[in-house]
C-alpha cells in the first residue's frame, strides 16, 4: 500500500487571472493558429511561456507530456489545462471556448453550404478537398510513424493494426486494435525508466481527480446504453462522438477513421460529405476536432444545422475535458510507472496502423480517381512536408486546381 510520502510532491499553482483575461488570450489563438496540434503547441508556448509568462518552461513541458499520454486532442487539453491553471474552472471553459469556436462556427457554415448547393458532391470544390485530405493524412501518418514507430516491434504493431483494420471494418475494431496494442507493448517493449519531476496540479485534489475519471468512464459506459435503451439516434450519435473523444491517441487527424466508421455505415452523413468537411477542417485555425461541428451540421434531423452542430462538438470535447482535469493530480505517480509507459508506447504505436488503415480507405479511395488526382495529391504532399507550405495555402491551390478540372 503506497504512503502519501511515496508520491512526489506537487507545487500546487492556485488560480491568478480571470477567465475573461483567458478568454480573449485564446480567442486571438483561435482566430490564428494554424497548422495542426504540433503549430497549436509552439503557438502556445510563444503566447503564455514566453509572451505573457504564465508558467516557466518546466511547468508547460510538464503539461504537454500529460496531455499527450492522455486520448484527446493534446493541444485542445493543454489549453484546458493552462485555463484551469489561470483561472479556475472558468478558465479551463474560456480557453476552450476562445480556441475552439471559431472554427467550429466556419465549419458550420460551410455544412450550410454544402446542405443548399446544388449538386455539389460532383464539383471541383469538393474534389480539391478530398485530395487535399490524402495528402494531410499521409503527411499524419508519416510524421507519427517517426516518433512512434521507431524500433521493429512497433513497426510491426502499426502493420498488424492496420491488417485487422483492412480485413475487419467495424466500429469496434478499432478499440480491440488499440487494446492489443497495449497488451503487446505491455509485455514485449523495454523502454528507459522516467526520471522523478516536480508536478504542477493546477490546484485539482486527487479526490476531484478521482471523481471527474470515474464521471468519464461512467458517461462511457451509460451513453451506448442510453442510445441501445431509447432507439434513438440523436443519442446514438452522441454516445459515437464521446466514445470518439475518450478513446483517439494520437491527436486530431486519428479522429478521422474513428468518426468516419461511426457516420459513414450508418447512412448519418455521406462519404464525399465527410472528406469534404475534413478538407475544409484543414484550412481553418484551431483544432482539428471541431471537425465534429460540422459533421453534426449535416446531420439528418433532429440533429443537423446550429443545434447538431453545438451537440456533437461538445460531446467530442467532454471527454478531454474530464480527462485532462481529472488526471492532472496524479500525473507524476503514473508516468513512473514502467508498464504504463510500455501499454502507452504500444497503443501510439497501433494508432499509427489505424490513422494508416484510413488513409487508404476511405481517403485515398473516395479521392483518387486519375492520374491527375495523384498528381495533385503529391503536389500537395509536398508542399506540406517539404515546402512547410502553410495548410491554409494548399487548401486554396487544391480547391482551385479541383475547380479547374471539372468545369
Amino acid at each position: 500500500m503506497s504512503h502519501p510520502s511515496d508520491f512526489p510532491s506537487r507545487a500546487v499553482t492556485r488560480p491568478q487571472g480571470s477567465a475573461l483575461e483567458v478568454f480573449l488570450a485564446f480567442l486571438k489563438l483561435g482566430l490564428t493558429s494554424f497548422g495542426g496540434p504540433v503549430a497549436h503547441l509552439g503557438y502556445f508556448r510563444d503566447e503564455f511561456v514566453v509572451r505573457r509568462q504564465w508558467l516557466d518552461e518546466k511547468g508547460y513541458s510538464d503539461l504537454v507530456a500529460l496531455c499527450q499520454f492522455l486520448p484527446g486532442p493534446a493541444s485542445s487539453q493543454v489549453g484546458m489545462a493552462l485555463g484551469l491553471q489561470r483561472a479556475g474552472w472558468l478558465g479551463a471553459l474560456a480557453a476552450w471556448i476562445g480556441f475552439t469556436m471559431p472554427s467550429a462556427l466556419a465549419l458550420i457554415l460551410f455544412a450550410f453550404g454544402v446542405l443548399s448547393g446544388a449538386g455539389w458532391e460532383a464539383s471541383g470544390v469538393v474534389h480539391g478537398l478530398k485530395v487535399m485530405a490524402v495528402a494531410v493524412v499521409a503527411q499524419a501518418v508519416w510524421g507519427m510513424s517517426k516518433s512512434l514507430c521507431p524500433d521493429r516491434l512497433r513497426g510491426g504493431v502499426a502493420m498488424g493494426a492496420a491488417l485487422m483494420v483492412w480485413w475487419l471494418p467495424s466500429p469496434f475494431i478499432q478499440v480491440i486494435v488499440l487494446v492489443l496494442g497495449g497488451l503487446i507493448g505491455w509485455r514485449a517493449l523495454s523502454l528507459p525508466h522516467l526520471p522523478a519531476a516536480q508536478h504542477q496540479d493546477c490546484g485539482v485534489s486527487r479526490t476531484t481527480g478521482a471523481v471527474l475519471l470515474t464521471l468519464c468512464g461512467l458517461l462511457l459506459l451509460a451513453l451506448p446504453a442510453v442510445a441501445a435503451w431509447s432507439d434513438s439516434y440523436f443519442w446514438s450519435a452522441v454516445a459515437s462522438f464521446h466514445q470518439a473523444g475518450a478513446l483517439v491517441f494520437g491527436g486530431g487527424h486519428v479522429v478521422l477513421p474513428m468518426l468516419q466508421a461511426s457516420v459513414v455505415p450508418a447512412g448519418w452523413v455521406g462519404n464525399d460529405a465527410f472528406l469534404a468537411g475534413y478538407g475544409a477542417a484543414q484550412a481553418v485555425p484551431g483544432p482539428l476536432f471541431s471537425f465534429a461541428a460540422f459533421l453534426g451540421a449535416v446531420m439528418p434531423s433532429p440533429l443537423g444545422g446550429w443545434v447538431g452542430g453545438l451537440a456533437l462538438l461538445v460531446a467530442i470535447f467532454v471527454p478531454s475535458f474530464l480527462l485532462v482535469a481529472g488526471a492532472l493530480p496524479f500525473w507524476e505517480s503514473l508516468r513512473q510507472r514502467d508498464g504504463i509507459q510500455r501499454v502507452m508506447a504500444g497503443v501510439n504505436a497501433a494508432v499509427v496502423g489505424i490513422l494508416g488503415a484510413a488513409l487508404y480507405d476511405p481517403v485515398w479511395t473516395s479521392a483518387i480517381h486519375s492520374t491527375a488526382d495523384v498528381g495533385l495529391a503529391l503536389v500537395a504532399y509536398g508542399l506540406l512536408v517539404f515546402g512547410r507550405v502553410s495548410p491554409v495555402v494548399v487548401v486554396a491551390l487544391s480547391v482551385l486546381v479541383g475547380s479547374l478540372w471539372l468545369t
